[in-house]
């Protein structure tokens, strides 16, 4: 693991009911190791960052959607994706756990598909990968997985301000 659940609070703003990233099991990218340097943006295309999530029974939102067959949404699915791609920021910032100046926004999500249901107690793994960065936008794809099923998958564009 390389960053347990509160190293993920420094690094994103997102607070339990909506954090949806529990830990972050690796940043990589081909000759680059986190803590030692940046690189530029044509160079983190391919750079891959894997989180994860237990789908907690206790969930609140399990208890309206759905009453008596529980489903995690598909929305929060895509929160989940564009939660792990903020993580792509430790690619382009010295020191992101100290950086007070990002700012990132969701700005559009593309061919999202929700191919199996998840639901409460799975063990979800969260991949990011980055796919196009032009300043400010950062394109990555992203999948869900449970027990190395593909559970839901998106590309998540956003905005980001450093």
């Amino acid at each position: 693991m390389l960053f347990n659940s509160e190293e993920v609070k420094k690094f994103i703003p997102h607070r339990d009911p909506f954090l949806f990233i529990d830990s972050v099991e690796s940043i990589q990218l081909s000759g680059w190791e986190f803590g030692k340097g940046t690189v530029d943006a044509k160079s983190a295309v391919g750079g891959i960052v894997s989180a994860s999530f237990y789908a907690n029974p206790e969930l609140e939102i399990f208890k309206g959607h759905f009453p008596g067959k529980p489903v995690l949404p598909g929305v929060i699915q895509v929160e989940m994706m564009a939660q792990a791609s903020s993580f792509v920021m430790a690619f382009f910032i010295d020191d992101p756990f100290s950086e007070s100046t990002l700012d990132v926004a969701l700005t559009s999500v593309n061919d999202a598909k929700f191919r199996k249901p998840v639901l409460p107690g799975m063990k979800l793994d969260i991949k990011a990968t980055i796919t196009r960065y032009r300043k400010p936008m950062v394109v990555t794809d992203c999948e869900v997985y449970c027990d190395n099923q593909l559970m839901s998958q998106a590309t998540v564009i956003a905005s980001v301000r450093y």
